[in-house]
């Protein structure tokens, strides 16, 4: 299961290296990236992790379309593990550096004065839970796109008869599967 994340570490330098169309498709969709990510941020440092998870997360979550590999995002360690460190890292960050603005995301703009300790608390009690949601979110994701599939693939060598739908069926949810796999590493 593990293997999947390190299996593209072991793709030949040549694939990175030389142009190719699938070099051609990484390079589309990381210039896109620089430009939505630079476009919506004050600091464009943030960039390059932010690039770097993308392209981390997309990968992993590719590698998880090849059959009879278990994608390592569909774990919730892996998922957990990820948004915990980036939760944390940037809440000491707008803690230590922007703490005003920190204070006035716990209360929502045209809240009576009454209701303002509860939002307080209420906001403070959501963002402790945002990393186990977005964690569960993108494991409960893959792992329903693996069990789609594998449940396919079962009627797809009983029902002979209906061979053509259901591989009809199999690459629909195949492209939906792709689908998901962006959405979610973005």
């Amino acid at each position: 299961n593990w293997l999947s994340m390190l299996l593209v570490m072991m793709l030949p330098t040549p694939f990175w290296t030389s142009p190719s169309k699938a070099m051609n498709l990484v390079n589309m969709v990381t210039d896109s990236m620089v430009k939505e990510v630079i476009l919506h941020s004050k600091n464009k440092n943030m960039s390059i992790i932010m690039i770097s998870l993308f392209m981390y997360l997309l990968i992993n979550n590719m590698m998880g379309l090849v059959p009879y590999i278990f994608t390592a995002s569909a774990h919730l360690v892996f998922s957990l593990s990820l948004a915990l460190t980036l939760w944390m890292s940037m809440m000491l960050f707008g803690w230590t550096n922007k703490t005003n603005s920190m204070f006035c995301h716990l209360v929502p703009t045209g809240t009576p004065n009454v209701l303002m300790p509860f939002m307080v608390l209420i906001e403070s009690v959501s963002n402790f839970i945002r990393p186990g949601s977005l964690a569960v979110r993108i494991s409960a994701n893959m792992i329903a796109g693996h069990l789609l599939m594998t449940l396919l693939g079962e009627n797809l060598s009983e029902n002979i008869p209906m061979m053509m739908l259901m591989m009809w069926l199999f690459m629909g949810l195949m492209l939906f599967e792709l689908a998901v796999a962006f959405i979610q590493s973005y």
